[in-house]
């Protein structure tokens, strides 16, 4: 089994652990890829249009002979819509060519033990230096992955004394760097979200902690080890990100298997 080093929030080593047998998952970022794409189309909400849209309209074709166009055309006289083209694609006031359908299916099927390696991969990934600075973090020479802390950090609950806790691990560069907004354009700049802040870390607890500081921290969440998803930990499917162990996440982990490690145990 790996050992590694457990932090306390004062960036001091403060004793060992073993690491649980997910941490020795193979790097399987085509597997992490789908697994996300298959898990984010379960947040998609259904769109279409009224079927009936751009139809509902009193009009017919005069024929042929008259030296226009054989589209049905608004009847009546004598107002600005009579004679004017309707109920057809490509016309003013018309339908739609192909407008989103509400019955289409967008939810995306996966097979439960490809989804469990995507998850054992994304974990294992996240004590892996070159794939987390690959990502953009900047991490101070000093940090050894994965980052595990002593259960302090989940009793912290004023934002000051998490920022200070971060900057003793070693993190400070990489909050700085998830503090600048990001101008944006196109779709999103019209609606309303002109700018949006960067990444950082992702802090994986055991017990529910108390989430008041975590908000007001650009970038950094918190989630818990039993409802960790590759969906947290390889943002926009691009493995991986920066993450954040305590002491009873790596315990609960222990039970974070997959049908290879299974073989793994029966090889020892």
């Amino acid at each position: 089994m790996i050992k590694s080093s457990i932090l306390g929030i004062d960036g001091k080593e403060a004793g060992n652990v073993e690491l649980p047998i997910v941490f020795e998952t193979p790097y399987r970022p085509e597997v992490i890829q789908k697994v996300y794409v298959n898990l984010l189309s379960h947040t998609y909400q259904r769109q279409g249009r009224y079927p009936g849209a751009g139809e509902n309209v009193s009009a017919e074709s005069k024929n042929t002979g008259l030296g226009i166009a054989r589209l049905a055309r608004a009847r009546g006289e004598g107002f600005p819509r009579a004679g004017q083209a309707a109920g057809v694609a490509g016309v003013r006031h018309g339908r739609v060519a192909h407008p989103p359908e509400s019955w289409k299916n967008i939810y995306k099927k996966i097979n439960h033990k490809e989804r469990q390696l995507g998850l054992c991969s994304a974990i294992a990934a996240t004590a892996r230096r070159d794939l987390v600075e690959g990502r953009g973090h900047k991490l101070d020479k000093k940090v050894k992955l994965p980052i595990i802390v002593s259960n302090d950090i989940e009793g912290i609950t004023k934002s000051k004394d998490l920022i200070k806790a971060l900057v003793a691990l070693g993190l400070g560069d990489d909050l700085e760097r998830a503090n600048v907004r990001k101008a944006r354009t196109g779709t999103a700049r019209r609606r309303g979200r002109p700018a949006r802040p960067g990444i950082s870390a992702i802090i994986v607890v055991g017990n529910e902690a108390k989430a008041s500081a975590i908000k007001a921290i650009p970038g950094v969440a918190v989630k818990n080890s039993r409802e960790i998803s590759v969906l947290d930990l390889a943002p926009g499917s691009k493995p991986i990100r920066l993450a954040i162990y305590s002491e009873n996440a790596i315990e609960q982990l222990k039970d974070v298997k997959a049908p290879l490690h299974k073989i793994m145990e029966l090889v020892k």
